[in-house]
């Protein structure tokens, strides 16, 4: 981690995090407008992102990685699977485990929502920016993403 001195939180850096909260704020927005509307809860989405970017996992990972107690994260995973989201099977290597993963249906409803995430940012992407412009932003992501991963 890097500690920089008071010296250099100038008003102009202020500024500038103010700035980039709200535009990221705004942005991730739009984002969750071009998707299809659902009824998941916030914890739901968060168990949802993890199986999906993780691959399946048991109640009790789960709940670790998302710093709950086991029970909550078993009306978690019930009220999924009630809507069809995710499905439980036995776990290969120990049959008295169930994994939890998503269910194929509910993958293809994810893959058609960040297709349209996507493509409603590439139209924007090439109605708003010039292609220098674009060029600027592809290196302002790489930022971002050191950024995101302090």
């Amino acid at each position: 981690m890097v500690k920089q001195s008071p010296a250099s939180d100038t008003p102009e850096l202020t500024a500038l995090a103010g700035e980039l909260r709200i535009s990221i704020g705004k942005l991730i927005r739009r984002l969750r407008e071009q998707a299809h509307p659902g009824d998941f809860t916030s914890a739901q989405k968060s168990v949802l992102l993890r199986l999906d970017r993780d691959g399946p996992a048991t109640v009790s990972t789960l709940a670790r990685a998302e710093s709950v107690r086991p029970q909550s994260m078993r009306v978690t995973v019930a009220s999924l699977e009630t809507m069809g989201a995710v499905s439980g099977e036995p776990d290969p290597a120990d049959g008295r485990k169930t994994l939890i993963a998503l269910t194929p249906t509910f993958r293809k409803t994810v893959k058609a929502s960040r297709a349209a995430k996507e493509d409603w940012l590439l139209r924007a992407l090439q109605a708003q920016l010039s292609p220098e412009e674009q060029s600027e932003l592809a290196a302002a992501v790489k930022l971002l993403q050191r950024l995101a991963d302090f």
